[in-house]
């Protein structure tokens, strides 16, 4: 609900680093929707870190159907975040901008957003115009990540395979990943994302990650409107909000209403995306004659 304006999320750049650190990366990157405020914050704080790589979730749209499309950018500039702002109504064409930057890229969790939108065959496409997909998302059911990188290998074992925490709050942070071997170095990092060199590891989510980040952001908002952590109101607006919030405080079992009903959905998504598939692989599929009539 545009109106309460409500953050994502509230842990600090600083925190998230550190906390992605602690729990035993050797390398870190922050993918904010669409900003990289946060990549630049820890930068000016740190400018000779060298475990740590600009990133950016790039929220695009597939034209046909109108359908959500996330892109994850390692190694974004403020140049490149400009120069994608305005092409973000096609992700084709920011697929050709950041293939014209030469920087390395990721689709995220393909079927999130996608509920029959367009033709299946349609919406795949986009699979042709990435170098990585990313298989092991946090937030995910484990069927779901499993299900791409099967997909994934069958159609195509040259694409490079991520994943990534999804966390909007610390609980999850360090705790899905991508692991290039013997890389000490971001450079040596991002080359072996390149080069396809790379795994992805740790844990699917459920419900009760989706819900507790969720109701972890609805406790920050609402300390932020106590006066406690980031000043996003002010006036009229922090009582409206603070109003709506106390009010609102016999419904918050909604969060975890909404987020059953989510990974219901999800699952079902899934599970049709995967008839579908083998369905068409069937209807390929060369017919078994029986021998006088193949004689």
């Amino acid at each position: 609900m545009k109106f309460l304006r409500s953050r994502d999320c509230y842990s600090s750049p600083l925190d998230v680093y550190e906390t992605a650190r602690a729990r035993g990366m050797d390398l870190v990157t922050f993918t904010d929707h669409d900003s990289i405020d946060g990549c630049l914050e820890l930068v000016d704080r740190f400018p000779d870190a060298t475990d740590f790589i600009c990133g950016e979730e790039v929220t695009c749209r597939f034209p046909d159907g109108d359908i959500e499309v996330h892109l994850a950018v390692y190694g974004m500039t403020e140049a490149l975040h400009r120069d994608l702002q305005p092409l973000r109504g096609n992700v084709f064409d920011v697929i050709a901008c950041l293939r014209q930057a030469d920087v390395f890229f990721a689709l995220n969790h393909l079927l999130h957003f996608y509920r029959g939108q367009a033709p299946l065959d349609e919406y795949l496409r986009l699979l042709l115009s990435v170098p990585a997909l990313e298989v092991r998302n946090g937030a995910m059911l484990g069927s779901h990540n499993a299900f791409i990188e099967d997909y994934a290998r069958t159609v195509s074992p040259g694409w490079s395979a991520v994943g990534g925490s999804d966390a909007h709050t610390l609980r999850r942070v360090g705790k899905t990943w991508t692991e290039v071997p013997g890389a000490a170095t971001a450079d040596e990092y991002l080359a072996g994302l390149r080069a396809g060199r790379c795994t992805a590891g740790g844990v699917s989510g459920g419900v009760l990650a989706i819900s507790g980040d969720v109701y972890g952001v609805v406790a920050r908002y609402m300390a932020s409107l106590s006066g406690i952590g980031p000043s996003d109101h002010v006036g009229l607006q922090r009582l409206a909000c603070l109003a709506f919030s106390a009010g609102s405080l016999p419904f918050q079992f909604t969060p975890l209403l909404v987020a059953i009903i989510g990974k219901l959905t999800e699952q079902a998504t899934v599970t049709s995306v995967r008839a579908q598939l083998a369905g068409k692989s069937a209807r390929r599929a060369p017919v078994d004659l029986p021998f006088e009539q193949a004689d």
